[in-house]
């Protein structure tokens, strides 16, 4: 099968993003977004899930980090859906329990082609790194809503903000890559309405 690739450039007043990811890649990753921690998770994102991934992103940072986080999110998930195409033989569904160091973190994630998002991920301090926390959840909600995926994030255990951040991408990464991995008992669609 033919590796599954995107490419998605989208131009605002506030940011300028090019994005590429190869779904079926070995976790090679060249990203600049400007901020340091986001480029940490995106690079700990592509390495664990073993997705190719080139983002690199000019930002309104003199403003703050939130159009660079969320827009960046919107083309990742906009790249997720074009790189899964029409989801003929993939699994769908994927979870998983990702431990780091005090912290456990759960996600689920579901390609149903319905978005929505639980996040629950309770952090206490308003930035790690140059990052806001609060952007976890608008990140995630962005990917979630352009990707039109069912995605779940669960804090189980965690005391450590940037633990807690970094699994949360990890645990993502994961249940991404199963969900989009092919199961050869699967011949078209998951699904008892025979599309997604």
């Amino acid at each position: 099968m033919s590796e599954r690739r995107a490419h998605i450039e989208r131009i605002t007043k506030e940011t300028k993003i090019v994005m590429d990811l190869n779904l079926d890649g070995s976790g090679q990753a060249d990203i600049h977004t400007g901020i340091g921690f986001f480029d940490h998770m995106l690079n700990s994102f592509a390495r664990h899930g073993f997705f190719d991934l080139t983002c690199h992103v000019e930002g309104d940072l003199e403003v703050d980090c939130h159009h660079t986080i969320e827009d960046t999110g919107i083309v990742l998930g906009q790249a997720i859906a074009e790189a899964a195409g029409d989801k003929k033989g993939i699994r769908r569904y994927g979870n998983f329990l990702l431990p780091m160091d005090e912290t456990l973190v759960l996600s689920a994630v579901d390609l149903s082609g319905r978005p929505y998002l639980v996040c629950d991920l309770p952090f206490t301090v308003e930035k790690v790194g140059g990052f806001d926390t609060e952007m976890v959840r608008e990140f995630f909600y962005a990917v979630s809503y352009s990707a039109a995926m069912n995605l779940h994030l669960k804090l189980m255990h965690g005391v450590n903000n940037h633990h807690i951040m970094e699994a949360a991408f990890k645990a993502f990464a994961k249940a991404l890559d199963e969900a989009v991995s092919y199961d050869s008992r699967i011949t078209d669609v998951l699904s008892t309405k025979g599309s997604l």
